[in-house]
Protein backbone atom coordinates (compact mmCIF):
# COMPACT_ATOMS: atom_id res chain seq x y z
CA UNK A 1 0.00 0.00 0.00
CA UNK A 2 0.79 3.69 -0.06
CA UNK A 3 2.29 5.82 2.66
CA UNK A 4 2.19 9.41 2.48
CA UNK A 5 3.25 12.24 5.61
CA UNK A 6 3.02 15.91 5.27
CA UNK A 7 7.14 17.13 6.70
CA UNK A 8 7.50 20.45 4.79
CA UNK A 9 10.56 21.02 6.83
CA UNK A 10 12.05 17.98 6.90
CA UNK A 11 15.30 16.51 5.22
CA UNK A 12 14.06 13.17 5.78
CA UNK A 13 11.64 10.88 6.42
CA UNK A 14 11.47 7.17 7.27
CA UNK A 15 8.60 4.78 7.35
CA UNK A 16 8.55 1.82 9.52
CA UNK A 17 5.61 -0.55 8.68
CA UNK A 18 5.50 -4.57 10.18
CA UNK A 19 8.77 -5.21 9.29
CA UNK A 20 9.67 -2.54 6.42
CA UNK A 21 11.96 -0.15 7.54
CA UNK A 22 12.45 2.42 3.95
CA UNK A 23 13.22 5.75 3.15
CA UNK A 24 10.20 7.78 1.82
CA UNK A 25 10.91 10.26 -0.94
CA UNK A 26 9.71 13.89 -1.82
CA UNK A 27 6.11 13.66 -3.48
CA UNK A 28 7.36 15.93 -7.05
CA UNK A 29 3.70 16.74 -7.59
CA UNK A 30 3.10 17.92 -3.75
CA UNK A 31 5.25 20.58 -1.88
CA UNK A 32 6.30 19.11 1.51
CA UNK A 33 4.70 15.61 1.16
CA UNK A 34 6.46 12.21 1.21
CA UNK A 35 5.89 8.95 0.04
CA UNK A 36 6.49 5.29 0.57
CA UNK A 37 5.38 2.01 -0.81
CA UNK A 38 5.17 -1.03 2.00
CA UNK A 39 2.86 -4.48 2.12
CA UNK A 40 0.45 -3.55 4.97
CA UNK A 41 -2.53 -5.32 5.76
CA UNK A 42 -5.47 -3.97 8.45
CA UNK A 43 -3.99 -4.03 11.65
CA UNK A 44 -0.33 -4.01 10.82
CA UNK A 45 1.63 -1.46 13.20
CA UNK A 46 3.52 1.71 11.36
CA UNK A 47 4.93 4.92 11.93
CA UNK A 48 7.22 7.66 10.76
CA UNK A 49 10.89 9.08 11.43
CA UNK A 50 11.69 12.73 10.60
CA UNK A 51 15.31 13.35 10.80
CA UNK A 52 15.86 10.67 12.02
CA UNK A 53 13.98 11.05 15.30
CA UNK A 54 11.91 8.80 17.59
CA UNK A 55 8.94 6.60 16.11
CA UNK A 56 5.93 8.80 15.69
CA UNK A 57 2.22 7.80 14.45
CA UNK A 58 1.18 9.39 11.62
CA UNK A 59 -0.88 13.00 11.86
CA UNK A 60 -4.19 11.01 9.63
CA UNK A 61 -3.78 7.85 11.62
CA UNK A 62 -7.10 5.88 11.60
CA UNK A 63 -6.02 3.62 14.41
CA UNK A 64 -4.55 4.06 17.56
CA UNK A 65 -4.44 0.50 19.20
CA UNK A 66 -1.78 1.63 22.44
CA UNK A 67 -2.80 5.29 22.74
CA UNK A 68 -1.37 8.33 21.37
CA UNK A 69 2.05 7.85 21.92
CA UNK A 70 2.32 4.64 20.07
CA UNK A 71 2.40 3.25 16.55
CA UNK A 72 -0.90 3.93 14.21
CA UNK A 73 -2.16 0.79 12.55
CA UNK A 74 -3.89 0.31 9.12
CA UNK A 75 -7.55 0.48 8.64
CA UNK A 76 -9.33 -1.32 6.09
CA UNK A 77 -12.10 0.60 6.22
CA UNK A 78 -14.33 -1.30 3.36
CA UNK A 79 -13.63 -4.75 6.05
CA UNK A 80 -16.55 -3.78 8.27
CA UNK A 81 -19.98 -5.15 6.60
CA UNK A 82 -22.75 -2.57 6.89
CA UNK A 83 -26.12 -3.99 8.21
CA UNK A 84 -28.44 -1.17 7.43
CA UNK A 85 -29.04 0.96 4.56
CA UNK A 86 -29.74 4.64 6.08
CA UNK A 87 -31.12 7.58 3.99
CA UNK A 88 -30.22 9.83 6.36
CA UNK A 89 -32.44 11.81 9.11
CA UNK A 90 -32.84 15.89 8.65
CA UNK A 91 -31.69 18.34 11.68
CA UNK A 92 -34.72 20.49 10.74
CA UNK A 93 -37.17 18.08 12.71
CA UNK A 94 -34.56 16.27 15.39
CA UNK A 95 -34.54 15.98 19.03
CA UNK A 96 -30.81 15.49 20.01
CA UNK A 97 -29.25 13.45 22.80
CA UNK A 98 -26.09 14.37 24.49
CA UNK A 99 -24.41 11.21 25.39
CA UNK A 100 -20.39 10.65 26.75
CA UNK A 101 -19.74 6.99 25.76
CA UNK A 102 -17.30 6.62 28.73
CA UNK A 103 -19.75 7.32 31.23
CA UNK A 104 -23.58 6.28 29.76
CA UNK A 105 -22.82 2.36 30.73
CA UNK A 106 -20.68 1.29 33.44
CA UNK A 107 -18.63 -0.66 30.92
CA UNK A 108 -17.87 3.00 28.58
CA UNK A 109 -17.71 1.46 25.66
CA UNK A 110 -19.46 1.51 22.11
CA UNK A 111 -20.83 -1.67 22.76
CA UNK A 112 -22.23 -1.55 26.02
CA UNK A 113 -23.82 1.59 24.66
CA UNK A 114 -25.60 0.47 21.78
CA UNK A 115 -27.23 -2.40 23.83
CA UNK A 116 -29.17 0.99 25.78
CA UNK A 117 -29.83 2.80 22.30
CA UNK A 118 -33.72 0.93 22.30
CA UNK A 119 -34.36 3.24 25.14
CA UNK A 120 -33.86 6.14 23.05
CA UNK A 121 -35.76 4.76 20.51
CA UNK A 122 -38.59 4.52 22.79
CA UNK A 123 -37.66 7.50 24.07
CA UNK A 124 -38.69 8.87 20.65
CA UNK A 125 -35.19 11.36 20.28
CA UNK A 126 -34.46 11.25 16.56
CA UNK A 127 -30.34 11.94 16.74
CA UNK A 128 -27.60 10.75 19.50
CA UNK A 129 -24.61 13.50 19.72
CA UNK A 130 -21.76 11.65 20.93
CA UNK A 131 -18.88 13.28 22.63
CA UNK A 132 -15.54 13.08 20.97
CA UNK A 133 -13.98 9.53 20.38
CA UNK A 134 -10.71 10.62 19.05
CA UNK A 135 -7.91 9.10 21.21
CA UNK A 136 -6.47 10.76 24.59
CA UNK A 137 -4.10 9.59 26.79
CA UNK A 138 -5.21 6.66 29.54
CA UNK A 139 -9.30 5.26 29.71
CA UNK A 140 -11.27 7.72 30.77
CA UNK A 141 -11.76 11.31 30.17
CA UNK A 142 -14.54 13.68 28.66
CA UNK A 143 -13.01 13.42 25.14
CA UNK A 144 -12.30 17.32 24.38
CA UNK A 145 -7.94 16.38 24.54
CA UNK A 146 -7.82 14.38 22.04
CA UNK A 147 -5.13 14.44 19.88
CA UNK A 148 -5.36 12.13 16.81
CA UNK A 149 -8.40 13.83 14.66
CA UNK A 150 -8.85 10.77 12.46
CA UNK A 151 -8.49 8.22 15.16
CA UNK A 152 -11.12 6.67 17.30
CA UNK A 153 -10.30 6.28 21.13
CA UNK A 154 -9.08 2.71 21.37
CA UNK A 155 -10.74 1.50 25.06
CA UNK A 156 -14.37 2.73 23.55
CA UNK A 157 -14.07 0.10 20.82
CA UNK A 158 -11.92 2.05 17.91
CA UNK A 159 -12.65 1.97 14.31
CA UNK A 160 -15.13 -1.15 14.53
CA UNK A 161 -16.76 -0.51 17.96
CA UNK A 162 -17.81 2.83 16.43
CA UNK A 163 -18.80 1.37 13.10
CA UNK A 164 -21.17 -1.22 15.37
CA UNK A 165 -22.62 1.89 17.21
CA UNK A 166 -23.75 3.72 14.46
CA UNK A 167 -24.66 -0.02 12.52
CA UNK A 168 -27.21 -0.28 15.81
CA UNK A 169 -28.51 3.66 15.91
CA UNK A 170 -29.43 3.16 12.55
CA UNK A 171 -31.00 0.54 12.67
CA UNK A 172 -33.07 2.19 15.12
CA UNK A 173 -34.13 4.63 13.31
CA UNK A 174 -31.31 7.33 15.04
CA UNK A 175 -29.32 9.63 13.22
CA UNK A 176 -25.74 9.96 15.06
CA UNK A 177 -23.55 13.22 15.26
CA UNK A 178 -20.12 13.67 16.68
CA UNK A 179 -18.26 16.36 18.29
CA UNK A 180 -15.48 17.08 16.72
CA UNK A 181 -12.35 19.22 18.55
CA UNK A 182 -10.64 22.08 15.83
CA UNK A 183 -9.47 24.32 17.67
CA UNK A 184 -7.10 22.49 19.93
CA UNK A 185 -5.62 19.14 20.96
CA UNK A 186 -4.30 17.93 23.80
CA UNK A 187 -1.61 18.67 25.84
CA UNK A 188 -0.13 15.14 25.78
CA UNK A 189 0.40 12.83 23.40
CA UNK A 190 0.43 15.55 20.55
CA UNK A 191 2.82 15.04 18.12
CA UNK A 192 2.04 17.27 15.24
CA UNK A 193 4.61 19.74 15.79
CA UNK A 194 7.35 17.42 14.72
CA UNK A 195 5.74 17.63 11.14
CA UNK A 196 4.60 21.03 10.06
CA UNK A 197 3.47 23.92 10.76
CA UNK A 198 -0.22 22.48 12.02
CA UNK A 199 0.10 25.73 15.15
CA UNK A 200 0.96 29.25 14.92
CA UNK A 201 1.94 32.23 17.44
CA UNK A 202 0.47 34.71 15.29
CA UNK A 203 -2.51 33.63 17.41
CA UNK A 204 -3.11 32.59 20.97
CA UNK A 205 -5.93 30.62 22.67
CA UNK A 206 -6.99 29.39 26.09
CA UNK A 207 -4.77 26.49 25.12
CA UNK A 208 -2.11 27.92 23.56
CA UNK A 209 -0.70 28.65 19.98
CA UNK A 210 -3.76 28.34 17.95
CA UNK A 211 -4.25 26.15 15.13
CA UNK A 212 -2.92 27.55 12.24
CA UNK A 213 -5.69 28.52 9.90
CA UNK A 214 -3.70 31.49 8.15
CA UNK A 215 -0.36 31.18 8.86
CA UNK A 216 2.45 30.06 6.43
CA UNK A 217 1.31 26.68 5.62
CA UNK A 218 -2.22 26.81 6.80
CA UNK A 219 -3.50 25.80 3.09
CA UNK A 220 -2.37 22.03 4.21
CA UNK A 221 -3.42 22.14 7.92
CA UNK A 222 -6.77 23.22 6.70
CA UNK A 223 -6.80 20.26 4.07
CA UNK A 224 -6.11 17.99 7.38
CA UNK A 225 -8.86 19.38 9.61
CA UNK A 226 -11.33 19.34 6.35
CA UNK A 227 -10.07 15.67 5.35
CA UNK A 228 -10.75 14.35 8.89
CA UNK A 229 -14.82 16.06 9.15
CA UNK A 230 -15.26 14.22 5.70
CA UNK A 231 -13.70 10.99 7.04
CA UNK A 232 -16.02 11.12 9.89
CA UNK A 233 -19.00 10.97 7.95
CA UNK A 234 -17.93 8.92 4.97
CA UNK A 235 -16.18 6.23 6.37
CA UNK A 236 -18.59 5.99 8.91
CA UNK A 237 -21.63 7.06 8.09
CA UNK A 238 -21.99 9.56 10.63
CA UNK A 239 -25.16 12.15 9.99
CA UNK A 240 -23.51 15.27 11.10
CA UNK A 241 -21.02 16.99 13.33
CA UNK A 242 -21.04 19.49 16.25
CA UNK A 243 -18.30 21.31 15.98
CA UNK A 244 -16.44 22.91 19.50
CA UNK A 245 -16.38 26.16 20.65
CA UNK A 246 -15.95 27.93 16.64
CA UNK A 247 -15.16 31.50 18.29
CA UNK A 248 -12.10 29.41 19.60
CA UNK A 249 -10.89 29.20 15.38
CA UNK A 250 -8.58 31.87 14.70
CA UNK A 251 -8.83 32.90 11.19
CA UNK A 252 -7.84 35.77 9.10
CA UNK A 253 -8.77 34.29 5.67
CA UNK A 254 -11.29 35.88 3.24
CA UNK A 255 -12.51 32.75 2.95
CA UNK A 256 -13.02 31.21 6.02
CA UNK A 257 -12.46 27.31 7.26
CA UNK A 258 -15.98 27.38 8.13
CA UNK A 259 -17.41 28.06 5.00
CA UNK A 260 -15.13 25.91 3.30
CA UNK A 261 -16.13 23.19 5.72
CA UNK A 262 -19.92 23.87 5.18
CA UNK A 263 -19.64 23.56 1.71
CA UNK A 264 -17.41 20.18 1.64
CA UNK A 265 -19.93 18.75 3.72
CA UNK A 266 -22.98 20.08 1.71
CA UNK A 267 -20.96 18.64 -1.22
CA UNK A 268 -20.50 14.98 0.00
CA UNK A 269 -23.83 15.09 1.23
CA UNK A 270 -24.78 15.17 -2.24
CA UNK A 271 -22.41 12.66 -3.05
CA UNK A 272 -23.35 10.33 -0.47
CA UNK A 273 -27.28 10.96 -1.38
CA UNK A 274 -28.38 11.62 2.49
CA UNK A 275 -28.07 14.69 4.40
CA UNK A 276 -25.21 15.98 6.58
CA UNK A 277 -25.51 18.58 9.28
CA UNK A 278 -23.05 20.77 11.35
CA UNK A 279 -23.65 21.86 14.30
CA UNK A 280 -21.44 24.88 15.67
CA UNK A 281 -20.97 25.44 19.39
CA UNK A 282 -20.50 29.33 19.69
CA UNK A 283 -20.48 32.04 21.91
CA UNK A 284 -20.66 35.04 19.75
CA UNK A 285 -23.90 35.13 19.38
CA UNK A 286 -24.04 35.92 15.47
CA UNK A 287 -26.54 34.77 13.47
CA UNK A 288 -23.77 34.55 10.44
CA UNK A 289 -22.62 31.24 11.43
CA UNK A 290 -26.06 29.84 10.14
CA UNK A 291 -26.88 31.74 7.54
CA UNK A 292 -26.09 30.31 4.17
CA UNK A 293 -23.43 30.66 1.96
CA UNK A 294 -25.16 32.38 -0.48
CA UNK A 295 -25.98 34.85 2.22
CA UNK A 296 -22.94 35.93 3.15
CA UNK A 297 -23.21 33.51 6.01
CA UNK A 298 -20.81 30.64 6.91
CA UNK A 299 -23.51 28.22 6.11
CA UNK A 300 -23.49 25.86 9.14
CA UNK A 301 -26.72 24.09 9.48
CA UNK A 302 -27.67 24.82 13.45
CA UNK A 303 -25.60 26.25 16.40
CA UNK A 304 -26.27 25.84 20.32
CA UNK A 305 -28.08 28.60 21.92
CA UNK A 306 -25.87 29.05 25.07
CA UNK A 307 -28.44 32.62 26.02
CA UNK A 308 -31.50 30.42 26.10
CA UNK A 309 -29.87 27.83 28.89
CA UNK A 310 -28.92 30.92 30.99
CA UNK A 311 -31.77 31.97 31.36
CA UNK A 312 -33.86 28.96 31.96
CA UNK A 313 -31.35 28.28 34.15
CA UNK A 314 -31.42 31.47 36.03
CA UNK A 315 -34.96 31.29 36.07
CA UNK A 316 -35.33 27.10 37.16
CA UNK A 317 -32.35 28.19 40.05
CA UNK A 318 -31.77 31.91 41.21
CA UNK A 319 -28.30 31.34 40.84
CA UNK A 320 -26.95 34.67 39.36
CA UNK A 321 -23.31 34.70 39.33
CA UNK A 322 -20.55 34.82 36.09
CA UNK A 323 -22.04 34.96 33.00
CA UNK A 324 -25.87 34.22 34.43
CA UNK A 325 -25.99 37.58 35.63
CA UNK A 326 -27.46 39.63 33.18
CA UNK A 327 -29.90 36.81 32.72
CA UNK A 328 -31.01 36.63 36.43
CA UNK A 329 -32.06 40.52 36.76
CA UNK A 330 -35.25 39.25 35.58
CA UNK A 331 -35.21 35.91 34.05
CA UNK A 332 -38.71 35.31 32.96
CA UNK A 333 -38.08 38.72 30.60
CA UNK A 334 -35.28 37.14 29.15
CA UNK A 335 -36.27 33.80 28.24
CA UNK A 336 -39.22 35.27 26.78
CA UNK A 337 -36.54 37.61 24.77
CA UNK A 338 -34.64 34.16 23.78
CA UNK A 339 -37.82 32.52 22.07
CA UNK A 340 -38.74 35.40 20.32
CA UNK A 341 -35.48 36.72 19.36
CA UNK A 342 -33.13 33.81 19.15
CA UNK A 343 -30.62 35.40 21.05
CA UNK A 344 -30.98 37.58 24.33
CA UNK A 345 -27.39 39.40 23.48
CA UNK A 346 -28.00 40.63 20.57
CA UNK A 347 -26.13 43.94 20.61
CA UNK A 348 -26.40 44.49 24.16
CA UNK A 349 -24.16 44.90 27.25
CA UNK A 350 -22.35 41.73 28.61
CA UNK A 351 -21.70 42.63 31.89
CA UNK A 352 -19.57 39.29 32.22
CA UNK A 353 -17.61 40.19 29.03
CA UNK A 354 -17.48 44.25 30.28
CA UNK A 355 -18.72 44.85 26.29
CA UNK A 356 -21.92 45.23 24.05
CA UNK A 357 -22.12 41.18 23.05
CA UNK A 358 -24.00 40.10 19.72
CA UNK A 359 -25.53 41.16 16.75
CA UNK A 360 -29.66 40.97 16.21
CA UNK A 361 -31.58 37.58 14.61
CA UNK A 362 -33.42 38.43 11.28
CA UNK A 363 -36.64 36.27 12.82
CA UNK A 364 -38.48 36.77 9.75
CA UNK A 365 -35.36 34.60 8.09
CA UNK A 366 -34.06 32.53 9.92
CA UNK A 367 -35.58 29.52 10.53
CA UNK A 368 -36.37 28.28 14.85
CA UNK A 369 -34.33 25.22 13.70
CA UNK A 370 -31.01 26.60 13.28
CA UNK A 371 -30.90 26.78 17.49
CA UNK A 372 -30.31 24.20 19.51
CA UNK A 373 -31.88 24.64 23.20
CA UNK A 374 -31.20 22.74 26.12
CA UNK A 375 -31.89 23.17 29.29
CA UNK A 376 -28.39 20.92 30.87
CA UNK A 377 -25.27 19.58 28.86
CA UNK A 378 -21.79 18.27 29.37
CA UNK A 379 -20.61 21.52 30.03
CA UNK A 380 -23.26 23.18 32.08
CA UNK A 381 -22.77 20.21 34.55
CA UNK A 382 -19.57 19.17 34.39
CA UNK A 383 -18.12 22.67 34.74
CA UNK A 384 -19.65 23.45 37.80
CA UNK A 385 -17.16 22.48 41.02
CA UNK A 386 -19.25 18.83 41.98
CA UNK A 387 -20.71 18.45 38.32
CA UNK A 388 -24.34 18.53 40.36
CA UNK A 389 -27.41 18.15 37.56
CA UNK A 390 -30.53 20.46 37.59
CA UNK A 391 -32.37 17.08 39.42
CA UNK A 392 -29.71 17.60 42.52
CA UNK A 393 -31.47 21.04 43.96
CA UNK A 394 -34.84 21.25 41.70
CA UNK A 395 -37.82 19.07 42.87
CA UNK A 396 -39.74 17.14 39.85
CA UNK A 397 -41.92 19.69 38.93
CA UNK A 398 -39.55 22.39 37.92
CA UNK A 399 -37.61 19.54 36.15
CA UNK A 400 -40.86 19.10 34.37
CA UNK A 401 -40.83 22.55 33.36
CA UNK A 402 -37.72 22.42 32.04
CA UNK A 403 -38.33 19.92 29.71
CA UNK A 404 -41.88 21.50 28.77
CA UNK A 405 -40.09 24.68 27.53
CA UNK A 406 -37.08 22.64 25.40
CA UNK A 407 -39.14 20.33 24.19
CA UNK A 408 -42.32 22.69 23.20
CA UNK A 409 -40.09 25.88 22.31
CA UNK A 410 -39.39 26.89 18.75
CA UNK A 411 -35.76 25.53 18.90
CA UNK A 412 -34.16 22.31 18.00
CA UNK A 413 -34.01 20.69 21.77
CA UNK A 414 -31.16 18.96 22.89
CA UNK A 415 -30.91 16.63 26.23
CA UNK A 416 -28.16 15.73 28.22
CA UNK A 417 -27.96 11.63 28.63
CA UNK A 418 -29.99 10.76 31.75
CA UNK A 419 -31.91 14.26 32.05
CA UNK A 420 -35.10 12.50 30.86
CA UNK A 421 -35.66 10.92 33.80
CA UNK A 422 -33.87 13.51 36.17
CA UNK A 423 -30.80 11.73 37.03
CA UNK A 424 -29.58 12.34 40.19
CA UNK A 425 -25.71 10.88 39.62
CA UNK A 426 -23.21 14.11 38.77
CA UNK A 427 -21.82 14.19 35.45
CA UNK A 428 -18.07 15.71 37.17
CA UNK A 429 -14.70 16.73 35.21
CA UNK A 430 -12.22 13.32 34.92
CA UNK A 431 -9.47 13.01 33.34
CA UNK A 432 -6.70 10.12 33.16
CA UNK A 433 -3.03 11.63 32.02
CA UNK A 434 -0.28 9.28 32.06
CA UNK A 435 1.99 12.32 32.58
CA UNK A 436 2.33 12.68 36.37
CA UNK A 437 3.67 16.42 36.52
CA UNK A 438 0.41 16.79 34.26
CA UNK A 439 -2.46 15.00 36.02
CA UNK A 440 -0.77 17.41 39.52
CA UNK A 441 -1.32 20.07 37.82
CA UNK A 442 -4.87 19.65 36.51
CA UNK A 443 -5.63 18.80 39.40
CA UNK A 444 -4.12 21.35 41.43
CA UNK A 445 -5.58 23.65 38.89
CA UNK A 446 -8.87 22.63 39.29
CA UNK A 447 -8.90 22.94 43.28
CA UNK A 448 -7.46 26.45 42.70
CA UNK A 449 -9.88 27.44 40.29
CA UNK A 450 -12.98 26.87 42.85
CA UNK A 451 -11.11 27.97 45.71
CA UNK A 452 -10.67 31.39 44.45
CA UNK A 453 -14.73 31.38 44.11
CA UNK A 454 -15.48 30.43 48.11
CA UNK A 455 -15.38 26.38 47.70
CA UNK A 456 -13.34 23.91 50.14
CA UNK A 457 -10.68 22.75 47.82
CA UNK A 458 -11.09 19.29 49.51
CA UNK A 459 -14.46 19.51 48.23
CA UNK A 460 -13.73 19.13 44.89
CA UNK A 461 -13.26 16.03 43.03
CA UNK A 462 -10.20 14.74 42.11
CA UNK A 463 -9.81 14.42 38.44
CA UNK A 464 -7.13 11.87 38.26
CA UNK A 465 -8.98 9.48 40.91
CA UNK A 466 -11.27 6.55 39.38
CA UNK A 467 -14.09 7.03 41.28
CA UNK A 468 -14.87 10.70 39.60
CA UNK A 469 -15.55 9.28 36.45
CA UNK A 470 -17.31 6.23 38.50
CA UNK A 471 -19.75 8.35 40.22
CA UNK A 472 -20.53 10.25 36.88
CA UNK A 473 -22.12 7.30 35.05
CA UNK A 474 -25.30 6.74 34.86
CA UNK A 475 -27.61 4.80 37.73
CA UNK A 476 -29.69 2.38 35.23
CA UNK A 477 -32.00 1.46 37.46
CA UNK A 478 -32.99 4.99 38.27
CA UNK A 479 -35.56 4.99 35.71
CA UNK A 480 -37.51 2.24 37.41
CA UNK A 481 -38.39 3.70 40.45
CA UNK A 482 -40.04 7.16 41.52
CA UNK A 483 -39.76 9.89 41.01
CA UNK A 484 -37.81 9.12 38.08
CA UNK A 485 -40.44 6.69 36.01
CA UNK A 486 -42.81 10.00 36.02
CA UNK A 487 -40.67 12.41 34.75
CA UNK A 488 -39.21 9.70 32.22
CA UNK A 489 -42.73 9.45 31.31
CA UNK A 490 -43.54 13.25 31.07
CA UNK A 491 -39.97 13.23 28.13
CA UNK A 492 -41.80 10.47 26.12
CA UNK A 493 -45.19 12.53 26.07
CA UNK A 494 -43.68 15.73 25.48
CA UNK A 495 -41.92 14.15 22.21
CA UNK A 496 -44.31 12.47 21.37
CA UNK A 497 -46.44 15.89 21.13
CA UNK A 498 -43.21 17.26 19.14
CA UNK A 499 -43.40 14.76 16.70
CA UNK A 500 -46.88 14.62 15.90
CA UNK A 501 -47.82 18.42 16.33
CA UNK A 502 -46.65 20.68 13.27
CA UNK A 503 -46.99 23.73 15.41
CA UNK A 504 -44.21 22.20 17.75
CA UNK A 505 -41.48 22.16 15.00
CA UNK A 506 -43.01 25.22 12.91
CA UNK A 507 -40.06 27.05 11.77
CA UNK A 508 -41.16 30.34 11.58
CA UNK A 509 -39.39 32.04 14.97
CA UNK A 510 -41.61 35.59 14.43
CA UNK A 511 -44.41 33.46 15.28
CA UNK A 512 -43.95 32.55 18.38
CA UNK A 513 -45.81 35.25 21.12
CA UNK A 514 -44.97 35.40 24.92
CA UNK A 515 -46.24 36.73 28.29
CA UNK A 516 -44.96 36.57 31.49
CA UNK A 517 -44.83 37.78 34.99
CA UNK A 518 -41.53 38.32 36.87
CA UNK A 519 -43.08 38.57 40.41
CA UNK A 520 -45.59 35.53 39.92
CA UNK A 521 -42.98 33.23 38.01
CA UNK A 522 -45.14 31.87 35.21
CA UNK A 523 -44.31 32.39 31.57
CA UNK A 524 -46.95 31.46 28.61
CA UNK A 525 -46.08 31.47 25.37
CA UNK A 526 -47.94 30.52 21.42
CA UNK A 527 -46.88 28.24 18.97
CA UNK A 528 -49.48 27.64 16.01
CA UNK A 529 -52.63 26.90 17.71
CA UNK A 530 -51.04 25.66 20.81
CA UNK A 531 -50.27 27.51 24.04
CA UNK A 532 -47.99 26.72 26.43
CA UNK A 533 -47.45 27.59 30.00
CA UNK A 534 -45.40 27.42 33.07
CA UNK A 535 -45.62 28.18 36.49
CA UNK A 536 -42.50 28.19 38.49
CA UNK A 537 -43.54 29.82 41.84
CA UNK A 538 -43.94 27.60 44.66
CA UNK A 539 -47.85 28.74 44.75
CA UNK A 540 -50.47 28.41 41.91
CA UNK A 541 -50.96 31.00 39.49
CA UNK A 542 -53.68 32.67 37.76
CA UNK A 543 -52.83 33.10 33.73
CA UNK A 544 -54.39 35.41 31.98
CA UNK A 545 -54.59 33.39 28.33
CA UNK A 546 -57.37 35.79 26.68
CA UNK A 547 -60.21 34.57 25.02
CA UNK A 548 -58.05 33.29 21.88
CA UNK A 549 -59.47 33.31 18.24
CA UNK A 550 -62.15 31.68 17.17
CA UNK A 551 -62.83 29.79 20.47
CA UNK A 552 -66.10 29.46 22.15
CA UNK A 553 -64.07 27.73 25.37
CA UNK A 554 -60.91 27.58 27.07
CA UNK A 555 -59.58 24.71 24.44
CA UNK A 556 -58.09 21.17 25.34
CA UNK A 557 -55.38 19.77 27.48
CA UNK A 558 -52.99 17.74 25.96
CA UNK A 559 -50.65 17.66 28.19
CA UNK A 560 -50.48 18.35 32.07
CA UNK A 561 -47.72 17.51 34.78
CA UNK A 562 -50.48 18.21 37.33
CA UNK A 563 -54.30 17.69 36.76
CA UNK A 564 -55.47 21.07 35.48
CA UNK A 565 -58.88 22.23 33.94
CA UNK A 566 -58.52 24.33 30.32
CA UNK A 567 -59.32 28.42 31.19
CA UNK A 568 -63.14 28.94 31.09
CA UNK A 569 -64.66 31.59 29.55
CA UNK A 570 -62.69 34.51 31.11
CA UNK A 571 -59.38 32.95 29.15
CA UNK A 572 -57.94 32.22 33.17
CA UNK A 573 -55.68 29.05 32.95
CA UNK A 574 -55.63 28.36 36.80
CA UNK A 575 -52.02 26.57 37.10
CA UNK A 576 -51.00 24.20 40.30
CA UNK A 577 -47.62 25.49 41.46
CA UNK A 578 -44.32 24.11 39.97
CA UNK A 579 -46.40 23.23 37.11
CA UNK A 580 -46.90 23.15 33.37
CA UNK A 581 -49.20 22.93 30.63
CA UNK A 582 -50.00 22.51 26.81
CA UNK A 583 -53.54 23.34 25.57
CA UNK A 584 -55.05 23.28 22.04
CA UNK A 585 -57.56 25.72 20.52
CA UNK A 586 -60.35 24.08 19.83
Amino acid sequence: MQFEVWAPEADSVVLEAADVRCAMERDAGREGWWTAGAEASDGDRYGFRVDDGPLLPDPRSRRQPDGPDGPSAVVDQEAYAWREAWAGRRLNRAVLYELHVGTYTPEGTFDAAAARLGHLAELGVTHVSLMPVCPFPGVNGWGYEGVSLWAVHEPYGGPEGLKRFVDTAHGLGLGVILDVVHNHLGPSGNHLPAFGPYFTDTHHTPWGAAVNLDAPGSDEVRAFLLGSALAWLRDYRLDGLRLDAVHALADTRALTFLEELSAAVDALAVEVGRPLGLIAESDLCDPRTTTPRPASGLGLHAQWNDDFHHALHTALTGESQGYYADFARAPLAALAKTVTSGFFHNGTFSSFRGRTHGRPVDVTRTPAHRFVGYAQTHDQIGNRALGDRLATSLPPGLQACAAALVLTGPFTPMLFMGEEWGARTPWQFFTDHTDPELAEAVRTGRRREFGAHGWDQEEIPDPQDPATRDRSCLDWSEPEREPHARLLAWYRELIALRRTLPDLHDPDLASVKTAFDEDARWLAYRRGDLRIAVNLADGPAAIPLGSGRHRRSGGRVLAAWEPVEAPGADGVLHLPPESCVVLADD
